[in-house]
């Protein structure tokens, strides 16, 4: 069974940093993690979750919500079966749980992590 952990969250002040980390673990022979789209998403209270961040499964090809763009960067480690979300100049309504999703090209399966809370605040 796939699993998917993030990490990396926590407190930081408005125009600081973080860089979340999602590794994913269980993969088959078949479905290898570098056959799987992988994709951050985050969810604010109250709110609907909102896409942030694709990259395809050679990580040739990435994508970004309007709210991040330029802001945040999106990669991948193939052999390490790890996603990152580098998040730069942060702002408060950056504040959310982030989750890590992974979407099989072949596959079609998807697999969701537990998240990770982002706050940022002064």
């Amino acid at each position: 069974q796939v699993q998917l952990v993030e990490s990396g969250g926590g407190l930081v002040q408005p125009g600081g940093s973080l860089r979340l980390s999602c590794a994913a673990s269980g993969f088959t022979t078949r479905f290898t993690f570098s056959s799987y789209a992988m994709r951050w998403y985050r969810q604010a209270p109250g709110k609907e979750r909102e896409l942030v961040a694709v990259i395809t499964i050679a990580g040739g090809n990435t994508n970004y919500g309007d709210s991040v763009k330029g802001r945040f960067t999106i990669s991948r480690d193939n052999a390490k079966n790890t996603v990152y979300l580098q998040m730069n100049s942060l702002k408060p309504e950056d504040t959310a749980v982030y989750f890590c999703n992974a979407v099989g090209t072949w596959s079609g399966a998807s697999y969701w992590g537990q998240g990770t809370q982002v706050t940022v605040s002064s």
